[in-house]
């Protein structure tokens, strides 16, 4: 019996060697982590760190201090190199790098750490977006925008990108829905002039293609969203074509009252007057063609108009 006592004893005492050399390893790395800190070389602060604390972890009582050092310490490090990859660009990284310092830190009880992190993964979402955006990757631009979105859905700025970026594939009804949204969080202005393009483009779109009812459509769409001459004149030519001379009356009419110096005020003009010549309202149809008579092109027909109507 004694001598297993004794040989008890000599086992506490030389895990109480063993505990004391690996606190002393643990702080020592721990110094050497806290070094590469104040010089900024982040990753291999982390790496110290992280050992430290696995180390101080298996030390028991004699390394609870060490370890809550640790555990405040790591955090912060993982928020700096996370932010260090977003201001080089690097968002699948930064990404990365902030959901790993959300977690940490709420494991470790880095609340502020934490909060912060979740507040820059939206930013770094966007930022990656609107890169994509500008390298014309619809496809990957929706996709960060829609996360951002998700992530903040008051942000008005990423819904009229977002708009944009659905548009550039296609998918007008999902661009209108997210053009819509950003009107409704701060970009009126910006949302409706997009919107406005947006349906300019299709009426153009259809004009080419000869459907004309919906080409008229698209035209008022897009003017009511902004307010553009262009809507008004492809409104008309569309009437025209279409066979609804009243209605191209009216629409190069507005045209005129938008636009009184557009470069083809002229021809529009001309094209009123023999509407309404058509139309055996020869008053108007004078009006009009007075209108015309000093256009370079359709000047000397206009005024050959004027003189068959006396």
């Amino acid at each position: 019996m004694k001598k297993i006592l004794v040989s008890i004893a000599a086992l506490f005492a030389a895990a109480a060697v063993v505990s004391a050399q690996s606190m002393a390893d643990a702080t020592e790395l721990a110094k050497l982590a806290n070094d590469s800190l104040a010089a900024d070389d982040y990753q291999t602060a982390l790496s110290g760190f992280q050992e430290a604390l696995k180390m101080a972890e298996a030390c028991g009582e004699e390394g609870l201090e060490l370890v809550a050092t640790c555990k405040t310490v790591i955090p912060s490090i993982l928020s700096r190199i996370a932010k260090n990859e977003l201001k080089a660009g690097n968002f699948d990284a930064a990404l990365a790098g902030l959901d790993k310092t959300v977690s940490v830190a709420n494991e470790y009880g880095a609340s502020e750490v934490a909060e912060e992190a979740t507040g820059l993964i939206p930013e770094a979402w966007l930022r990656k977006a609107n890169g994509l955006l500008n390298a014309k990757d619809f496809a990957g631009a929706a996709e960060g925008y829609a996360k951002v979105r998700e992530l903040r859905p008051e942000d008005g700025v990423a819904a009229l990108r977002h708009g944009m970026a659905l548009e550039g594939l296609g998918d007008a009804a999902a661009a209108e829905e997210a053009y819509k949204a950003a009107a409704a969080n701060g970009q009126e202005k910006n949302a409706n002039s997009q919107l406005g393009k947006m349906y300019l483009k299709r009426s153009v779109a259809s004009l080419k293609a000869k459907k004309y009812a919906d080409a008229v459509k698209e035209a008022n769409t897009a003017n009511e969203f902004a307010p553009n001459a262009q809507a008004l004149q492809i409104a008309g030519q569309a009437s025209q074509l279409g066979g609804k001379n009243a209605d191209a009356i009216k629409y190069f009419e507005q045209y005129l009252e938008a636009a009184p110096t557009a470069k083809n005020a002229g021809q529009i003009a001309y094209t009123v007057g023999a509407l309404y010549q058509q139309a055996k309202n020869n008053a108007k149809a004078k009006e009009y063609y007075s209108k015309a008579t000093s256009d370079p092109k359709f000047g000397a027909d206009a005024q050959k108009a004027l003189a068959a109507l006396k």
